[in-house]
């Protein structure tokens, strides 16, 4: 059971750390001490206050990640209201769909995003705040018509009744030019209230807004804080180090490299732009982080740009073949990786997706520091973890203290629906009964759609999700995932999916253009090398999961805004 409240965890860490610096946006340099957050959070309660936001009204957020996206949250959250942060790739009618279906009365957005939004699709938005001009004299970006309460007539805010002039003056006012630690006092809100409101989907139709108790936050928090790893540091301290490239939107993000830092002291370096893989190297061996969250893709693409040219080509092919050399340059290119990362990191923890196991079992030869999680939207995000030194490969970490796992309908093998109970689990689908009823089984179960195996120390192993799932000619269980990623370990291939067509396995794939070119393949070769590559990859399937057929897309799939393939589009 959470024994913290979630408002009360940021108001303990202002005042336990109020001169280090809590926020930066990394490639400005923009930095906030936790006192400058409290400060310009309390000026942002003045704002919500003249704005006539209420406790448990909703206020939705949406940019790229920021000391000003992060100090909206934190305002949001410690004001009594409910955040709703929106991924800043949906589109401006998704947008509009979801401000409207959350009943959101605040909007901060960026500018580059604002621009694309209509004014008249805002449903009950009062004002819109700019994420980009967000500093202490700026102003309400737009101030929108909205219903007095006591009159029942329409009236316009306007830019001078709420700008943060007014607001400053009004601050001054409250705390007479003596803002310290012991000002801070946010009013209660209990931990089964609703804190947050997450979108999966922003189309009409698709979009589930998960409901997110405070104690789902803070118990995810919590456990960032103090149970990454008993090697090394066994929690994370003030003043350490986190690089956030990960989207704040998501729960994954938000929860680890964002709730749990700043809760606890640490100092959290925001990438403000795209991050590609060599935005990341330099941030990271100039922040040197102390611990790392990253999703498969991204370390997939540093091994496969990165070390696997460098393994494949002579004397080190050659030299890995040879025992007592093997183990040592296994060793030298597992600190050169441990560099890569700013070397001062105690561990690398992967989720949001499974990993490609040639790469989780070569990461694993040369003992670098990494482990994977698994969880959920719907859970805040964590189900299961292991730290590194005890994870076991294949498998997605140990259900958490505070979370109950079971197997419904197993097969023969013991894969069945993973599900699950606990305090992380959500309240619901926002004003989405039927979609709730569906998420839970009658005795209070949490259905994940995920397929897999729980082992008798409580590991979780996951083969597939329930709804890709196929089936074979005799009624056998085929997991796309896992041919999938056979397929994506084979030379030329970047992504891939496997579908069923007439009872029989075809993969589409989207290949790897600079490889082809390096490798002298031309258009003319592709069949053959795609023929060759099908028989290899049968080779290491069951009879009943045999390709029939590989078709080479011209572009890349089509991806979710958590950089999932949209798999319903290519059935």
């Amino acid at each position: 059971m959470v024994n913290k409240n979630f408002v009360r965890m940021f108001e303990d860490s202002f005042r336990q750390n109020w001169e280090l610096e809590a926020f930066t946006d990394y490639e400005t340099k923009y930095t906030l001490t936790y006192a400058q957050v409290a400060e310009q959070v309390e000026k942002l309660h003045l704002v919500f206050r003249e704005c006539g936001i209420e406790k448990n009204d909703k206020v939705a957020l949406i940019g790229r990640n920021s000391t000003n996206w992060a100090v909206a949250y934190i305002a949001a959250i410690t004001y009594g209201a409910v955040i709703v942060p929106i991924l800043q790739d949906f589109h401006a009618n998704d947008i509009h769909h979801i401000l409207k279906h959350s009943d959101s009365k605040f909007l901060f957005t960026a500018d580059y995003i604002w621009d694309h939004l209509d004014e008249n699709e805002l449903g009950q938005v009062r004002a819109v705040m700019s994420l980009t001009k967000f500093k202490p004299n700026a102003v309400i970006e737009s101030a929108l018509p909205v219903i007095d309460d006591a009159s029942g007539e329409k009236m316009q805010l306007t830019l001078e009744q709420i700008s943060l002039d007014n607001i400053q003056q009004l601050f001054d006012r409250k705390f007479k030019g003596n803002f310290h630690p012991d000002c801070i006092r946010y009013d209660y809100k209990d931990n089964e209230e609703l804190a947050s409101i997450n979108y999966t989907s922003g189309t009409t139709g698709f979009s589930k807004g998960v409901m997110t108790t405070g104690r789902a936050l803070a118990s995810n928090a919590i456990f960032g804080q103090t149970t990454y790893s008993s090697v090394g540091p066994s929690q994370l301290f003030r003043g350490d180090r986190m690089v956030t490239f990960l989207p704040l939107a998501h729960a994954y993000g938000c929860a680890f490299d964002f709730l749990g830092n700043s809760t606890i002291g640490g100092h959290t370096y925001f990438i403000t732009r795209v991050p590609t893989p060599k935005v990341l190297m330099a941030a990271f061996a100039e922040v040197k982080p102390t611990l790392i969250l990253s999703v498969p893709l991204i370390i997939e693409k540093i091994y496969r740009k990165q070390i696997q040219p460098m393994i494949a080509k002579p004397p080190m092919n050659w030299v890995l073949q040879v025992p007592l050399l093997n183990d040592f340059m296994l060793e030298q290119i597992g600190k050169k990786l441990m560099g890569v990362f700013g070397g001062e990191f105690f561990q690398v923890i992967i989720g949001g997706a499974a990993m490609n196991a040639e790469v989780e079992s070569f990461f694993r030869k040369i003992k670098f520091p990494f482990t994977i999680g698994y969880g959920m939207t719907e859970t805040a995000p964590l189900i299961s973890y292991r730290p590194w030194f005890e994870f076991k490969p294949g498998s997605c970490g140990k259900i958490l203290d505070n979370m109950e796992v079971r197997i419904t309908n197993p097969n023969d093998e013991g894969i069945g629906e993973i599900e699950v109970r606990g305090d992380n689990v959500m309240l619901g689908y926002y004003k989405n009964e039927e979609a709730t009823k569906a998420a839970f089984t009658e005795d209070g179960w949490l259905r994940t759609g995920d397929l897999g195996y729980v082992d008798a120390e409580g590991d979780i192993f996951i083969k597939g999700r329930s709804k890709t799932m196929l089936l074979g000619p005799n009624g056998q269980n085929i997991y796309p995932e896992e041919i999938e990623d056979k397929v994506n370990n084979m030379p030329y291939v970047m992504e891939s999916i496997a579908v069923q067509r007439e009872g029989a396995i075809v993969v589409l794939v989207y290949l790897d253009k600079d490889a082809l070119d390096a490798a002298g393949i031309t258009a003319d070769n592709i069949p053959a090398e795609m023929e060759k590559m099908r028989k290899e990859v049968n080779g290491l399937l069951a009879s009943y999961e045999q390709i029939a057929a590989v078709e080479v897309r011209p572009d890349e799939f089509e991806k979710t805004p958590k950089n999932s393939i949209k798999r319903y589009l290519y059935k």
